[in-house]
């Protein structure tokens, strides 16, 4: 029964550092709360709060000198309060006096202020200057904006991208590559250097040219009632008759009258 008991038993803990409050709950805990330098270790159901960071985690290691590191493994969701990011991934490390957080394995990180929505390998985000750096397989969403490359650093208070590594950005139907692209995600323009290729779908053409297929289907619509018409011999006919069988009547009532 005692063991059952503290097999479920919710931990709550916290410590003060630098007038920073840090909580962290969990099923089950090893290690020394009270001892700042050791190692505490929290598992199923683990979390940890501070100033700034909400993580979520199968399991979450505590350690250093007032719990400064904190690393996450499994299932690892959670929040940047300050930066208000969300942020999924496999591992995760983070430095809480240098606030740098290291997110590895399929991470997602999601930017709520500017709705920006990026996916990486890996994603090393420095809350204090506010950038994000990138590596891998990198997949970043911005309004009409779909953009891919190995590596990228993301500027979130400038909103700049840049990429490299065989990097794309596919916007509206076009498409742009070069060793070295650079997105203003305010005003949407795109540098791009080094070996630039590119495809532009030229909107306002397609629309003059719907305008002209309209056009031109309208002048057809006209010219085939013209020649339906000229080729209708019974149109015609009817035409020439009533003009022939009128010219006749004033014919014969003429020649009536010279007669008389």
């Amino acid at each position: 029964m005692n063991r059952l008991a503290a097999a479920a038993l919710l931990f709550s803990l916290s410590a003060f550092c630098h007038a920073e409050k840090i909580t962290f709950t969990a099923n089950k805990m090893s290690g020394v709360a009270g001892n700042k330098n050791s190692v505490t270790v929290l598992k199923g159901n683990a979390k940890v709060n501070t100033k700034t960071m909400i993580i979520n985690a199968d399991y979450i290691e505590l350690s250093g000198k007032d719990f400064r590191m904190i690393k996450a493994e499994g299932n690892i969701s959670g929040k940047n309060t300050e930066s208000n990011l969300d942020f999924k991934c496999g591992k995760l490390l983070y430095d809480r006096e240098t606030k740098i957080a290291t997110l590895e394995n399929n991470v997602n990180l999601v930017d709520n202020d500017n709705d920006v929505v990026a996916q990486a390998q890996i994603i090393e985000y420095n809350q204090d200057s506010e950038v994000a750096v990138m590596q891998i397989k990198i997949n970043l969403t911005q309004k009409d904006n779909v953009c891919t490359s190995a590596y990228a650093i993301y500027r979130k208070n400038e909103q700049i991208l840049e990429m490299s590594g065989n990097p794309k950005i596919v916007q509206n139907g076009d498409t742009f590559r070069a060793q070295v692209i650079k997105l203003d995600m305010d005003s949407q323009e795109i540098t791009l250097s080094g070996k630039v290729k590119g495809s532009v779908v030229t909107t306002n053409n397609s629309d003059e040219d719907e305008e002209s297929e309209e056009n031109t289907d309208g002048t057809t619509a006209e010219n085939s009632t013209r020649e339906n018409t000229s080729e209708n011999p019974g149109a015609t006919q009817e035409k020439t008759e009533d003009g022939t069988s009128e010219n006749q009547e004033e014919n014969k009532t003429s020649e009536g009258e010279k007669k008389e």
